[in-house]
């Protein structure tokens, strides 16, 4: 089995967020939270960007609306925050689509709006090329 892709740096980054749900605890606008989470990284001397903009390519032409990830940290993960009752496919995608755009291969989706803190690791793999059925014909 192969190693996790930033085991350390998530493992550090969901201890912050642990700290950060236990003291707010729930409740909280999302973006109360995204402050928060600066307090922590900039204590813990973590370099990281708020609100990083990421452009959307169409046949060549650069669309007017771009994403906007809640923060990259270490200029390798992405974090998205939310404060939700429950993460769902919707917020799974999302992330997935930022990490397309941004090029990065990890992002980490944090939610501080559940009783407990909930977090998932997000990977972009390579896409897989597409395979013709045998009796494919044109």
């Amino acid at each position: 089995m192969s190693e996790l892709l930033y085991k350390e740096e998530v493992f550090k980054l969901v201890g912050l967020c642990m700290g950060i749900h236990r003291e707010l605890g729930i409740g909280h606008d999302e973006v109360i939270y995204k402050d928060a989470l600066v307090v922590e990284l900039q204590r813990a001397q973590i370099e990281f960007a708020r609100e990083s903009k990421y452009e959307i390519a169409y046949k060549g032409v650069i669309l007017p609306h771009h994403y906007h990830a809640d923060f990259v940290v270490w200029n390798k993960i992405l974090f998205e925050a939310k404060a939700v009752e429950a993460l769902t496919e919707a917020h799974v995608k999302q992330v997935l689509n930022y990490l397309a755009a941004s090029k990065l291969q990890l992002g980490l989706l944090v939610n501080f709006g559940a009783d407990s803190l909930e977090w998932k690791r997000v990977v972009l793999s390579k896409p897989q090329p597409k395979r013709l059925p045998k009796d494919f014909r044109l």
